[in-house]
């Protein structure tokens, strides 16, 4: 495997960049601060292309292949200092564009993915309920037939994406009786059906960009052509995406290791204590190259994940594995950045303290870390591994 961009990737790479640098981001701090959606960034971002780089061109996307992609938004998560609208792009499209792409059928794909690409609607998973978030078989989410279609019941939480969400790829149980992967189903939830009801948002400590909320389905009807799938292939249908969702939204906290990585040599050169950089110091120098270090383990094990895709083989454990490192990796790289940053690492004027508080989400969301390390070691033979729980 050859890691080198191709000279299309590297001018991709400097084209992401310089648009996010120059467009997105301009009121992120006001944005952070009042946990407003950046609706205006979110239309740039539709009209770059963002929002359609894994679809094909014939659904109205860019038909980047999956290693393209990954190096895309990796430099999407550099060159965007708001980390909360690129957590919200990553939520849409693998969340919800990406189960519509793989699982859809042909009239689906049509009626959804141009809009989905176009960003006039925004998507959203719709997973997690108050008693079950990473035991994907304990939902209660109901289904039940009713005529030609159904009648959803039930409450999703922890929704991102929620509170502006037009589309939901929602799972609900359809049977009791059976192998319990056969009693789910997935389905497209649009905002305006009737029952559908977003309840709240959600206050968050990072990723206040994203907004993330509540929504209720009171007896919500859903004709049988909203089905992702046939009936009872729900589990499959959201099992099947998990190595997009685990490897390729953390390609953006990739970006953001990089740039976290620049300004902290910038500040250990140009801040002096004691008459020269504190650079100079080994408590700062080190701290910084062990940045260095995470950022390019970080991108190998992306990049493998990405290259896996691109042959159409599995990544099920390289798409794990890179969860955990990246997201934990951000979190070292963020905390380091903040110390590096000393006084004016703490203070909210430039940001560094923003990007600490973003970074936490990372070993939580798309399934957490202690449960990951758990699927981890069961994909290499340990007996029972996941058994010990750790779900939340």
């Amino acid at each position: 495997m050859d890691f080198e961009l191709t000279a299309e990737q590297r001018r991709l790479r400097k084209e992401v960049i310089s648009f996010a640098q120059k467009e997105l981001g301009r009121e992120a701090a006001a944005d952070d601060h009042d946990a407003r959606f950046p609706a205006e960034d979110w239309r740039r971002c539709a009209e770059f292309g963002v929002l359609g780089w894994p679809v094909p061109e014939e659904y109205g996307g860019r038909g980047l292949d999956p290693l393209t992609t990954m190096v895309a938004l990796e430099a999407l998560g550099y060159g965007c200092r708001d980390n909360g609208l690129v957590f919200a792009i990553n939520n849409h499209l693998w969340g919800c564009a990406i189960h519509v792409l793989l699982h859809g059928t042909e009239e689906q794909k049509q009626r959804y993915l141009p809009s989905l690409c176009a960003g006039t609607l925004i998507g959203a998973q719709a997973l997690s309920e108050p008693e079950a978030g990473s035991d994907l078989l304990g939902l209660t989410t109901t289904a039940r037939r009713d005529g030609d279609g159904y009648r959803l019941h039930g409450t999703k939480c922890f929704i991102s994406n929620g509170p502006v969400a037009d589309v939901f790829v929602t799972l609900a149980r359809t049977g009791d009786e059976g192998r319990a992967q056969n009693q789910l189903s997935a389905f497209i939830v649009t905002s305006d059906m009737p029952g559908v009801v977003k309840k709240c948002e959600l206050p968050k400590m990072g990723l206040r960009t994203t907004p993330m909320g509540v929504v209720e389905f009171d007896g919500t009807p859903v004709s049988a052509d909203n089905l992702l799938g046939r009936e009872g292939a729900g589990y499959s249908v959201f099992t099947s995406s998990i190595e997009w969702e685990r490897s390729f939204m953390f390609a953006s906290q990739v970006g953001a290791m990089e740039r976290l990585l620049e300004t902290s040599v910038r500040h250990a050169n140009s801040r002096h204590q004691f008459g020269r950089p504190i650079g100079a110091f080994q408590a700062v120098s080190h701290p910084i190259a062990d940045m260095k270090i995470r950022l390019e383990l970080a991108r190998m094990l992306l990049y493998r994940v990405g290259w896996l895709k691109r042959e159409g083989r599995l990544a099920l454990l390289e798409a794990t594995m890179a969860k955990i490192f990246i997201s934990e990796s951000l979190v070292q790289t963020a905390m380091g950045a903040v110390e590096v940053h000393g006084a004016r690492g703490y203070l909210t004027d430039d940001g560094i303290e923003r990007e600490l508080r973003d970074a936490l989400g990372g070993p939580i969301y798309a399934g957490t870390n202690a449960v990951q390390r758990g699927i981890l070691a069961e994909l290499l033979g340990v007996r029972g591994a996941l058994s010990g729980g750790g779900a939340q």
